[in-house]
C-alpha cells in the first residue's frame, strides 16, 4: 500500500510556500433546507391539483437543491454531494408520483438512495475524493492541511488511513440500516391509490416521520464518529483538540476614537 499517495493526506508544503487556501465555508443548515427539507415541502404540498400540480411542483421542487448546487459549486468550486443526492432523491420521488407507480417503488426509492450511499462510503475511500472527507473528514471544519503535516511528521499516515477505514465502515453499516428501516416505514406508511391525494398526504406523513425516527439517530452516529475521528487524530498528531480545528477569524480592531 502506498501510503504516500493517499487521497485524504496533502501533500506537505515546499519551504517558502503557503499552505493552500481553505474553501469558503458552507452554512450546513441551509444546505440542509435547500437539499432535503424545502423539496420535501414542495412535493408533498404544493404538487396537489389545487395549488401547482404534480407537473409543476416537480419543477419547483428540482429547481431548489439545482440552484444551491450551482451557487455552492460556483463559490466553493467544488461539486456539493449532497446537492446531486438531494436532486436525485426529489427527481426519483416526483417522477414515481407522475408515473402513479405501485407503492413499492416508493419503499424501493427510500430505501436505495441510502443504500446506494453506503455503498459509495467505502468504495470510494480509495478515489480522489473519498466520501467520508466530505461527511467528516472536511476542510471545512478540520484543518486538514495541518493534520497532513503532523501525520506525515510523525509517519502516523497508516494509522491515519485505518482510522478513516473504520469511520467509512461506520458510516456505511448506518446508511445501509437507514435504508431498511425507510423501506418498512414506506410500506407501512404509503398504501393509498398511487395518484390520488391521500397518497401525496401519506408521502408528507413519512417525509416528517422519517425525521425523528432516521434522521436524527443518523446524525447521533455521525457525531460519534467524528469524535471518534478527533481523537484518534489527537493521538496520531499529537495535536491538541483545538489545534485539529481552523482558527477563528480574528475580529478586526476599532478604530481608536480621537
Amino acid at each position: 500500500m502506498n501510503h504516500e499517495a493517499s487521497p485524504a493526506i496533502p501533500q506537505p508544503t515546499p519551504p517558502g510556500t503557503l499552505p493552500p487556501p481553505r474553501p469558503a465555508q458552507e452554512n450546513v443548515w441551509f444546505n440542509l433546507a435547500c437539499n432535503a427539507v424545502l423539496p420535501g415541502i414542495v412535493l408533498t404540498q404544493l404538487s396537489k391539483e389545487s395549488r401547482l400540480g404534480p407537473a409543476w411542483g416537480l419543477v419547483v421542487a428540482l429547481s431548489i437543491p439545482l440552484v444551491y448546487g450551482i451557487y455552492d459549486l460556483l463559490k466553493r468550486k467544488t461539486w456539493n454531494v449532497f446537492s446531486i443526492i438531494g436532486l436525485v432523491g426529489t427527481l426519483v420521488t416526483g417522477g414515481l408520483g407522475l408515473l402513479k407507480l405501485d407503492n413499492f417503488w416508493f419503499a424501493a426509492k427510500a430505501a436505495a438512495i441510502p443504500m446506494v450511499l453506503g455503498l459509495a462510503i467505502p468504495m470510494t475511500l480509495k478515489t480522489r475524493q473519498p466520501l467520508v472527507k466530505a461527511l467528516l473528514y472536511n476542510d471545512q471544519v478540520l484543518d486538514t492541511h495541518r493534520i497532513g503535516e503532523a501525520l506525515k511528521a510523525r509517519n502516523t499516515v497508516p494509522g491515519f488511513d485505518a482510522l478513516l477505514l473504520w469511520a467509512s465502515w461506520v458510516m456505511a453499516a448506518t446508511f445501509f440500516a437507514s435504508g431498511v428501516i425507510n423501506f418498512f416505514l414506506a410500506r407501512w406508511i404509503v398504501v393509498a391509490p398511487p395518484g390520488t391525494s391521500e397518497q401525496t398526504a401519506q408521502i408528507g406523513r413519512l417525509h416528517w416521520i422519517e425525521w425523528p425516527i432516521v434522521t436524527l439517530p443518523m446524525m447521533v452516529v455521525m457525531l460519534f464518529a467524528l469524535f471518534r475521528l478527533i481523537k484518534g487524530l489527537e493521538q496520531l498528531t499529537g495535536l491538541k483538540n483545538d489545534e485539529l480545528f481552523h482558527p477563528a477569524p480574528a475580529k478586526p480592531e476599532k478604530p481608536a476614537k480621537g
